[in-house]
Formats: C-alpha cells, sequence, structure tokens
C-alpha cells in the first residue's frame, strides 16, 4: 500500500520544512526519473514508481542523519500504513544486499542494526527496489544526471571504502536491467540531463 500522490507530496514538503536542504529537491527527481522509467518499462506502476520516489528518504524529515535515516523513514511509513515506499526506505541505499556496505556512519542502535541486517538478508528484491536504487544515482538537487557524476559525488563526500566498486557495479547492473526492459538507454528519458556536465 501506497499514499497518493498528493498526499506523497504534502509529506515530502512537510519533511523539507522540518529539517531543509537539498535533500527534498534530490528526492522530487529521484520520483521523476522513476515515472519515466517505469512508463517506458510498460508492466511497472508509474504511481507507485513516483511515490516510492518521493519518499525513499523521508526519514530525513528527523533531522541529520546517515544509516538512521532509512530506518527513521521505514518506521514514519508503517505508522501511515505504507509498507511499500517504506520498504524503498530500507533497501535504496543498499544496492548489495549487506547492511555493512553502507556509505554512511552507523547511527544506528544495535536493535536497530540487528533489524535492518535481517531485513536486508531476508529480501528479495523486486523492480521497484533495483528501480529507486537506480534513480537514487541519476538524481542530485540540481537536476538529472549520469551515474558517473552521482557516484563521484557521493564518494568525494563520504570516502571510498573496499566494497565501492562492488557498489558501483550493481548499480551499472540495474542500469543495464532496466535498458535491456526498454530497449534503449535510460538517459534518453530524462529531460535536460546533458546539463550534469555543466553543473
Amino acid at each position: 500500500m501506497y499514499p497518493e500522490r498528493k498526499k506523497a507530496e504534502a509529506e515530502l514538503k512537510l519533511a523539507g520544512q522540518m529539517n531543509p536542504g537539498p535533500w527534498e529537491e534530490h528526492s522530487r527527481h529521484v520520483a521523476e526519473a522513476a515515472q519515466y522509467i517505469a512508463g517506458a518499462c510498460g508492466e511497472l506502476e508509474q504511481e507507485k514508481a513516483y511515490v516510492c520516489g518521493l519518499l525513499h528518504d523521508i526519514g530525513r524529515r528527523n533531522g541529520i542523519s546517515a544509516m538512521r535515516h532509512a530506518v527513521d523513514g521505514y518506521d514514519y511509513l508503517m505508522s501511515k500504513g505504507w509498507d511499500e515506499p517504506a520498504r524503498i526506505c530500507l533497501t535504496h541505499s543498499f544496492p548489495i544486499r549487506d547492511v555493512d556496505t553502507d556509505i554512511g556512519r552507523k547511527d544506528i542502535t544495535p536493535e536497530q542494526y540487528a533489524f535492518l541486517r535481517d531485513y536486508l538478508a531476508g529480501t528479495e528484491y523486486d523492480d521497484y527496489d533495483r528501480l529507486i536504487i537506480l534513480c537514487d544515482s541519476l538524481a542530485m538537487a540540481e537536476g538529472f544526471c549520469i551515474l558517473e557524476k552521482r557516484l563521484v559525488d557521493t564518494t568525494r563526500r563520504y570516502g571510498a571504502f573496499s566494497f565501492t566498486v562492488e557498489r558501483w557495479n550493481h548499480i551499472f547492473e540495474i542500469k543495464a536491467y532496466f535498458e535491456k526492459k526498454i530497449g534503449r538507454s535510460i538517459y534518453e528519458l530524462l529531460p535536460g540531463i546533458e546539463q550534469c556536465i555543466y553543473q
């Protein structure tokens, strides 16, 4: 279950007021990218893709955090009964289904860590999980971008880890997966993406 678009947009607007930052515009672009790609795939629901993209970072409503934003988002959306975008809150940061491959600080309790570890280990990703993981790397606050731009940006901010290239490879594999579905480059779907080279 997930909220209708207007409700999701209201949730993001409120969250942005609670914790202002570029993450809000990033979330809007993730949602738009997800809708474009879902529409080109045909079998995915554009509305669900948009809402899941819009709310993937909603845990940031609670303030500046790293890994905690995933758990906070999950808890908040589950309290609303929106289990589908709640799931995305947890999966979008993990192209590798391993809690220890997140690039942020582990600013969660031991209980939250155990929950997230077990959740990821017991979850088979579906196309919505894959889609938002991909779109999270196709969107910056300024607009759409190629994967290389976003991945280098996050590595400059968070640093490189032993698993960094493996994460990148998983994201490129997801890109190839969706491009096979739609029969063309996903970059062709995202208006103005070429502007990222000037930003």
